[in-house]
């Protein structure tokens, strides 16, 4: 492994996250990828945070597993394959890099001193303040450039759009409760049809398409809460990473080497 001495932590293997392991790990840097019990993705089919309940998914030739100490996740890093590790806090390894791709819009608890480089996600975080360098995840001109001050875009809550459909893509949840699905990610679903339900509340197809991303079944979720995804193309990858994703992964990785590349 080229960059064996310099251990990668990320926080969150959702599908963006993905996107930053996968250019990390294909450049040769060891990554451990820290995770909650319950993972709230929706691409599980493209994230390694599948791992979590499933064991252990192969996304790109990429293999990812759980595992269930910080000592055995450095131990499969450094062996070539992605440990995901159960913890809501930093494991007391030691890392070169922490990258938060948690994607929450807000700092939950990262510090600038929590490794020499801190590189995070999206709105929420000020570099030189919360880390060193921001990657931009907002759609457009900007996205995946690496921001060496002040913040990126802030979040307009308002989703990008795919095959011409925005906000109305998103499922979201009218109600907390527990997802039940009846379809799976993949599925060709008309307008109207039942997708799932979370407690007695149904959740309808907003249109004809594909079924592109769905939260795992049995997750407890609140209301408001993003729990699936409709995609209007047909020609849709399930089993591949998204563009946005590599792009921001392309962020990560050039904060990484230009860290790198100074500090040698």
């Amino acid at each position: 492994m080229l960059f064996d001495q310099h251990l990668v932590i990320v926080r969150g293997g959702g599908d963006l996250g993905t996107g930053v392991v996968a250019r990390l790990h294909r450049s040769g840097f060891p990554v451990v990828v820290t995770e909650l019990p319950h993972p709230l993705t929706v691409r599980r089919t493209v994230a390694v945070s599948s791992a979590v309940l499933d064991g252990e998914i192969t996304v790109e030739g990429m293999y990812a597993r759980r595992v269930e100490t910080a000592e055995f996740a450095m131990q499969v890093a450094h062996e070539g394959s992605i440990p995901v590790l159960v913890s809501e806090t930093l494991p007391r390894i030691p890392r070169s890099v922490v990258v938060d791709a948690r994607l929450a819009k807000y700092n939950l608890d990262t510090r600038i001193d929590d490794a020499p480089l801190v590189v995070t996600l999206g709105p929420g975080f000020t570099v030189g303040v919360d880390c060193h360098a921001v990657v931009e995840t907002a759609r457009g001109p900007r996205l995946g450039r690496v921001l060496r001050e002040g913040a990126a875009l802030p979040n307009t809550g308002v989703p990008g759009e795919i095959g011409g459909k925005g906000a109305e893509r998103v499922l979201r949840t009218p109600i907390g409760g527990m997802t039940r699905w009846r379809v799976q990610i993949g599925d060709s679903v008309r307008q109207g049809d039942e997708i799932g339900r979370v407690g007695g509340a149904v959740i309808s197809a907003p249109f004809d398409g594909v079924v592109r991303g769905l939260i795992a079944g049995g997750t407890p979720v609140w209301i408001g809460m993003k729990i699936g995804d409709v995609d209007p193309r047909s020609d849709t990858r399930f089993d591949e990473i998204s563009d946005k994703a590599l792009a921001i992964g392309g962020g990560v990785l050039e904060a990484v080497m230009s860290w790198v590349s100074a500090t040698s």
